[in-house]
């Protein structure tokens, strides 16, 4: 079929407004969707089709197409004079060897025409034709690859997820060389038109998870969105839970590794991608992990796993024994920590609600003032804010010691969601600490792990393959060797569930 029609036919009614082949008043139409000329930045170009002796039309949205294409690929072309007789040529065949763009495609909608000119593409009218025409022009600004932000890296690739879908969607295809990757784009909005391309390996994928995802974001009904953030809050499954169900990386490399034991990646014009599902091993893990030798990574993992443990039940801890279980601390120790509280006025609990408060209050500051004050006023801030609560008998000093020991320990965390999970359950676990004591902490962590054991993600169990069981690399808390990691986790269904050759031993030199 040509990319124009003579005739109108009853599939293309049922999609929409049709395009008529009176140029007028497709030209009017088009005006009253965009607001014209009220809306400075849509653009339209009368021009005369030379190779067709027709009239015809140009519509771009400036600042969203680039205008250099559409002089080189599509004015220039239309206009120069052509020697051959027009008679023989269909309109099909002079748009196909007039117009030198890669990517040419018809129009049979307005409700298509007004998203392609949203996307960034130019659309072209002939005065006769029901069909237009729609050349890939997209042209938005964004910026240049760049270094990651919040996923700091020591080895591997340094390359970040920037502000354009196309660039995204290219970073990935250069780690998963395969000629199966799939970009699906679909649509999102009533009123503002949204993209997302859903990336996965066609034949390795679940294909009931790829359907699932689908549904999901085609039952997503909003006017719009901005941010890949925003579609991660409509499409995970626990809204009220601290607990994520999807991740957020902003690194490609990381992404690619997903996609290639049979996940989901879900990217836009956004600096960062969403991987479809997740376990609690996924928010633990790092890309470094499988870049170090088998003991460096397996250390790494080690220290994170105490800095976990740390961030969590550190003041909570403190407050148990210095109110239910004095007994387990030594004399000396004992009465030191007495003899610094002698002059505090609160207790254990209010005290250490006040620091970590504090605490919090200083690394949002940071976060949020100028790059090369953020760091000073993170330091200077709890040195001199500590020194002076300490002189001023608000707080003990073996508290602040506490609470610093927590803050490092939570800046370890490598994962920004399960980071804020972590510093909402610490007060959880202050409030458990100070009623209950070490019960206290015991019920509630009790309560956590079983809240973990039956809780899923896309259908997968959340502490998958540990709870329940299923066969895979046995890369959880530790790793083992690359040469022994040759099973895809079989919790994502992949359809090739070996990634290697299953490991006979090795030779030793």
């Amino acid at each position: 079929m040509g990319l124009f029609r003579k005739t109108e036919n009853s599939e293309t009614r049922q999609k929409g407004e049709v395009i008529s082949k009176n140029l007028d008043k497709n030209l009017a139409r088009v005006k009253e969707l965009f607001e014209f000329p009220l809306n400075r930045d849509f653009i339209i170009r009368d021009i005369q089709i030379d190779c067709l002796k027709t009239r015809g039309v140009v519509f771009y949205m400036q600042g969203c197409a680039d205008k250099t294409q559409i002089e080189k690929n599509i004015l220039m072309p239309l206009l120069q004079k052509h020697q051959e007789r027009v008679k023989e040529y269909t309109l099909h065949e002079a748009m196909e060897k007039v117009l030198s763009a890669v990517v040419v495609k018809k129009v049979p909608s307005f409700h298509e025409l007004v998203q392609e000119i949203i996307m960034g593409n130019t659309i072209l009218m002939a005065d006769g034709y029901v069909d237009a025409v729609s050349v890939n022009t997209s042209g938005f600004e964004s910026r240049q690859v760049e270094d990651t932000k919040i996923e700091n890296v020591i080895i591997g690739a340094k390359e970040a997820f920037v502000e354009s879908s196309e660039i995204n969607r290219s970073l990935i295809r250069k780690y998963v060389k395969n000629e199966k990757l799939v970009a699906e784009s679909m649509h999102i909005g009533e009123k503002m038109l949204y993209e997302v391309s859903l990336m996965y390996i066609k034949g390795l994928a679940d294909d009931w998870l790829v359907e699932n995802v689908k549904k999901r974001i085609t039952e997503i009904q909003v006017d719009g969105m901005v941010s890949i953030s925003q579609l991660q809050q409509h499409l995970e499954e626990r809204t009220y839970s601290l607990v994520p169900s999807i991740l957020y990386t902003e690194r490609p490399d990381r992404a690619a590794s997903f996609l290639m034991e049979g996940y989901i990646a879900l990217c836009d014009g956004s600096p960062g991608c969403l991987i479809i599902p997740v376990t609690i091993w996924s928010f633990f893990h790092t890309a470094e992990d499988q870049y170090q030798r088998w003991a460096y990574a397996n250390f790494i993992r080690f220290i994170r796993m105490i800095a976990y443990f740390i961030a969590l039940l550190t003041p909570g801890t403190y407050i148990a024994l210095s109110e239910f279980h004095i007994s387990m601390i030594p004399t000396d120790l004992v009465l030191a920590i007495a003899a610094t509280r002698e002059l505090v006025p609160f207790p254990v609990l209010v005290e250490v609600i006040i620091m970590e408060i504090s605490f919090e209050l200083i690394r949002e500051a940071g976060s949020h003032v100028p790059a090369p004050l953020g760091a000073t006023i993170s330091i200077m801030g709890a040195l001199i804010l500590g020194q002076a609560a300490v002189q001023a008998g608000i707080v003990s000093p073996i508290l602040v010691i506490v609470v610093a020991i927590t803050g490092l320990a939570s800046y370890a965390i490598p994962e920004n969601s399960t980071n804020y999970m972590i510093r909402i359950s610490r007060f959880m676990f202050i409030l458990a600490g100070a009623f209950m004591g070490f019960y206290g902490l015991s019920l509630l962590f009790i309560i956590i792990v079983a809240y973990l054991v039956s809780i899923k993600s896309f259908n997968v169990p959340f502490l998958s393959p540990k709870a329940p069981y299923a066969p895979s690399s046995k890369d959880m808390i530790l790793r083992p060797p690359m040469w022994k990691q040759w099973l895809r986790p079989s919790f994502v269904n992949p359809q090739d569930e070996q990634k290697a050759k299953k490991p006979k031993g090795r030779l030793k030199s």
